[in-house]
């Protein structure tokens, strides 16, 4: 391949992951054409990419950049995925496509700059919570102690005012009131 080509797909790598902090390397050898088109078609849905990188050229392009740390991965056939909300979800439906697809190799996985090398990484990636799950976890245990607050003063403050209403009651009604204990 001459060096114009090199410098072409190296530019076009940039062009379209430039951008890109976090990705998935898989190998798709093994899968015939029909599930490979499957495969693509229901993770474009999800709005997920696959790209058919050239091990070296990748490397060489993104080595000063988080996707750098995937360049120990890059052995033999391998494809980049990347998109959704993040890679978690990626993670997560590759290890999905696993059941049905065994011949998928998941060959590991960059997030903020740490390798998750081999399926063991990316099925623990697949673990993790998303941004969004983080938040909303992190917001329930924010609120989880103000809601046993307000659960405390509303239960005796609710026996309380029942007591104040029948009191009210019975003194409209002009029952007397008579002295406990």
């Amino acid at each position: 391949m001459s060096k114009a080509v090199k410098e072409f797909m190296m530019q076009d790598y940039r062009d379209r992951l430039g951008d890109l902090d976090d990705a998935i390397v898989v190998s798709l050898r093994g899968i015939d054409a029909n599930s490979n088109n499957t495969i693509r078609n229901n993770l474009r849905k999800k709005d997920i990419r696959v790209s058919i990188v050239r091990n070296k050229l990748f490397a060489q392009t993104f080595a000063d950049t988080k996707l750098g740390e995937l360049s120990p991965v890059l052995t033999g056939a391998n494809a980049l995925a990347y998109g959704a909300e993040s890679v978690v979800e990626v993670a997560r439906e590759f290890v999905d496509l696993l059941k049905k697809f065994p011949d998928i190799e998941l060959k590991g996985a960059v997030l903020d700059g740490e390798l998750y090398a081999g399926s063991e990484g990316v099925e623990r990636l697949s673990k993790f919570p998303t941004r969004d799950e983080a938040i909303a976890q992190d917001v329930a245990l924010i609120l989880g102690p103000g809601r046993k607050l307000v659960g405390a003063v509303k239960g005796p403050g609710s026996n309380l005012v029942g007591i104040v209403k029948a009191i009210e009651k019975k003194l409209e009604d002009g029952e007397t009131i008579s002295k406990v204990g």
